[in-house]
């Protein structure tokens, strides 16, 4: 997980990795979206498949990459923790307001 927070960290990173999301694309095809040169990308593109978030796919003498989404399970398990705490938060907070809407319903109801 550290390999992968230490990867997205870096902005370039995270939008090489939504240009190969949906699509495998070559360095080459990468890097013209880019204003910094090629073996720059290809040293992001190391970052990414070191921490397992891109499949390298060798074809002739190109290199295809694409994202690799099991590379994100771990990470996304970790900051679910947090959104289900929220949620939990949020459910209690949610009652005990509906709650004290009944109560507040019901002493009006007996004056």
């Amino acid at each position: 997980m550290d390999a992968a927070v230490r990867a997205l960290a870096e902005p370039t990173r995270r939008e090489i990795l939504d240009l190969v999301r949906h699509t495998e694309r070559t360095v080459s095809d990468i890097a013209s979206e880019f204003d910094v040169s090629r073996p720059a990308i290809s040293q992001h593109l190391r970052v990414l498949a070191d921490a397992e978030l891109v499949n390298v796919r060798s074809e002739g003498t190109r290199r295809l990459y694409s994202a690799r989404p099991e590379g994100l399970v771990e990470l996304r398990s970790w900051m679910d923790q947090f959104w289900n705490d929220a949620l939990s938060n949020l459910k209690v907070e949610v009652e005990r307001e509906q709650w004290n809407e009944r109560k507040a319903a019901s002493k009006r109801r007996k004056k």
